[in-house]
């Protein structure tokens, strides 16, 4: 049991894993900071992102006399943070390091990739065609 468990440990995926985790969480913060500080108030330009959350409240009676209440314009602005956010991460990191890969492999000047085999039917109708090429070009028999 403790074997298995030390095996699983060791295989690599756990460790790339969790080193994954540690990178990520480092990397929110870093996403969130501009987020914070420059999408936000680039947005704040516009309109009051902060006044979604009241703005857009739906107080509905309970059953028990009291009130809840919906809160639309915090989901509204959940989700123009989580598009700012997926901005900031595309143009910022993910853009720039696809072109630095494209780069990369350029100046590696790697070979093309070989053509893809053929069908197994192709390489019949070849066969087919090459027996026919050779009975039409042998002489005949006596």
């Amino acid at each position: 049991m403790i074997k298995g468990f030390r095996e699983f440990i060791l295989r690599g995926n756990v460790i790339d894993l969790a080193v994954a985790v540690v990178i990520g969480a480092a990397f929110t913060t870093i996403v969130n900071t501009l987020v914070a500080s420059f999408i936000n108030p680039l947005i704040g330009l516009f309109f009051a992102a902060d006044s979604l959350n009241e703005a857009l409240a739906v107080p509905v009676p309970t059953l028990g006399g009291g009130t809840v209440t919906f809160a639309f314009g915090a989901i509204i602005g959940a989700v123009i943070n989580f598009l700012a956010v997926a901005v900031v991460v595309y143009f910022v990191f993910v853009m720039p390091m696809n072109r630095l890969k494209e780069r990369a492999a350029a100046r590696e000047q790697l070979p093309p990739e070989p053509e893809p085999m053929p069908s197994e039917a192709e390489i019949l109708i070849q066969i087919r065609d090459l027996l026919q090429k050779q009975n039409d070009t042998a002489p005949p028999k006596p």
